[in-house]
This record gives structure tokens, sequence and C-alpha cells, in this order.
């Protein structure tokens, strides 16, 4: 395990609109306004085919192909992630959520794309100080966390 210590810094409140998308609106929020650390809290609904990665296809293939569900109907939805800058700077989310329709609840990563119904909201804690950013591994394909 590896840590840094950060505090609090500005804190944010976003209403999402209709289409919006995730990650997309939320990394471009965080890039305008120059936050490269934080953690994120979602609120809200999601349109139907919303892109939901939900694991890998084969648990132990590397790098791992990631298994898409497809949202069918409009959805419930609550997330949480985490901001870090990658290698070159840039703003990046990670956030999973959980979508709910009637009795049938999907669970995951918000990385291929879900666009918002009518109502999302968000609020982002920036963490100041914080020394880490995120970092391609080459056997995986995924942007580690990475601890300064």
């Amino acid at each position: 395990m590896q840590f840094t210590e950060a505090k609090l810094g500005r804190v944010f409140v976003l209403r999402l609109h209709d289409g919006d998308r995730i990650p997309d609106v939320l990394e471009s929020f965080a890039a305008e306004k120059n936050v490269s650390t934080a953690l994120c809290f979602f609120l809200g609904g999601a349109k139907e085919n919303s892109r939901v990665v939900v694991g890998p296809k084969n648990d132990y293939a590397l790098p791992p192909e990631p298994m898409v569900t497809l949202l069918e109907g409009v959805h419930e939805a609550c997330g949480v992630g985490t901001i870090f800058a990658d290698e070159t700077g840039k703003p990046k989310l990670h956030m999973h959520t959980s979508f709910g329709r009637n009795e049938n609840t999907v669970t995951g990563c918000v990385r291929m794309g879900v666009e918002v119904w009518q109502i999302g909201e968000v609020v982002v804690l920036e963490l100041a100080g914080a020394a880490a950013h995120r970092a391609k591994d080459k056997k995986t394909g995924f942007e580690f966390l990475e601890i300064s």
C-alpha cells in the first residue's frame, strides 16, 4: 500500500443536463477549473443504451477485454469516483455507478459513456496537495493510481 495526504480544496456542485455524457462532461469541467485530484459523487438518471463496463470477459487474460452492458431503458443511478491527472496532466475520471430499473441492477464503470437522463447531480470535492497521478500500466492497459 502507498498513500498521500490531502486537504479539502474547493467544492463544486454541478447540475448536469439531459444528454450530458459521463465521463466527458466531468473531465472537461475538471480541466476547465484546473482540478487534478478530486472525489466525485453522482446522483441522477441514465439513458437507455448507456455503456457500462461490468468486468473483464476473461478473468485472467492480459490485457483484459472489457465486458460491456448496454442499459435497457432509463435507469436510476448513483455513483462514486475519483479524478486524478494522467501522465500528460489531463484529468481522468474513474467512477463506478449502480444503475437500477424496476428490480434489476447493473453496477460498473462509466468509462465507455453514460448519458444523463433528465437529472444529473454531481458534487466534486477537490483534494488539494495529493501527490498522486494516473499512469498507464503496459501489462494491463489500466491507468493505475501512482503515489509520488
